[in-house]
Formats: C-alpha cells, sequence, structure tokens
C-alpha cells in the first residue's frame, strides 16, 4: 500500500503534544489543521466531556469512528490531531493508515502528567491524575505501534517534533 502524504494523522496519548504541533505543521504546509475532537463536538452540539457523562463512553467512540472516516474520506489535505483513543478500534487504525501518513508521538508519564494535570476537559483523567495517566498508558502501550512513524516529544519542543516527522513523510514519500 502506498503512503500518502496529503494528510498527516497525529495519534498518541492525550498531552504528547498532538494539537500543538498539528497547528505547526499545519502552518508550514499551508493545509488545515483538523483537530478530531472539536470536530466531534461540533457536529454532536456538546462537549466531549458531556458527551461521556450523558451517552458513555461507548457513544462517545462511535461519534469519533463516524467523524474520522468522513475526513480521511475527504479529498482535501491536512493535518489531523486525533484523540488519545481514536487508535482503539482496528477500523480507525486501518483507515487512518489507508489514507494518510500517521506519526504517533510518545512521553514519558511524568511528562503527560504534568502537561494535564488540572485540565477538566478531559473526562478519562477525573480523580486521581497520576493513577489515571499510569493505568491507561499501560493498556496503550502497543496501541499507537501501527504508526509510520513514532515520535517520543518528552525532551523535543514542538518545533524538534514537526522537523522530525517531515524528515519522516519525506523519507516514506519521496
Amino acid at each position: 500500500m502506498k503512503t500518502r502524504a496529503d494528510k498527516i494523522v497525529l495519534v498518541g496519548f492525550m498531552g504528547t503534544g498532538k494539537s500543538t504541533v498539528a497547528r505547526l505543521l499545519a502552518g508550514r504546509l499551508g493545509v488545515e489543521r483538523i483537530d478530531l475532537d472539536e470536530e466531534i463536538e461540533r457536529d454532536a452540539g456538546r462537549a466531549i466531556a458531556d458527551i461521556f457523562d450523558t451517552m458513555g463512553e461507548a457513544h462517545f467512540r462511535d461519534l469519533e469512528s463516524a467523524v474520522l472516516g468522513r475526513l480521511l474520506a475527504s479529498d482535501r489535505p491536512f493535518v489531523l490531531a486525533t484523540g488519545g483513543g481514536a487508535v482503539l478500534r482496528e477500523a480507525n487504525r486501518e483507515a487512518m493508515l489507508r489514507s494518510g501518513f500517521v506519526a504517533a508521538l510518545t512521553a514519558a508519564p511524568e511528562r503527560i502528567i504534568e502537561r494535564v494535570s488540572g485540565d477538566a476537559s478531559r473526562p478519562l483523567l477525573r480523580g486521581d491524575v497520576e493513577a489515571r495517566v499510569k493505568r491507561l498508558m499501560e493498556e496503550r502501550k502497543t496501541a499507537y505501534d501501527f504508526a509510520h512513524v513514532k515520535i517520543d516529544t518528552t525532551d523535543l519542543t514542538p518545533d524538534e517534533v514537526a522537523d522530525r516527522i517531515l524528515a519522516a513523510v519525506k523519507e516514506a514519500v519521496p
């Protein structure tokens, strides 16, 4: 299967820098930046935390898959920042690989905890943030292995991460 470079899809655990790096990449490439969570909220007409609270995580994941599929099927080029759990469904992973270049961002648990502490908009982190992050990271430790490239953002600036993704795209799609 030929790798496409007109769509760059960023996956990874929450707090790894997907949204920030997507903004940078889209600006550098002159393409649209799309945040999957923002698209879901726009389609649903409500906040993700509200969807989790009233409809449950399974319903949210159904919405996520539907919106992701629609975006990936479009012809327009973009950089897409996904939510941390968008990779949990095999069909989502297959669609991402089929439709674009997938970059997985990782980071050390301590850095992730530092980055996401105090963010009340993350429904999966309610309660003991440190314990929840460590448990979710353990559950998802191989979830991002399917990506074309994996980049540890722990000690990198967003610009350095963007540079590495662009270099990997150039190498994969000559």
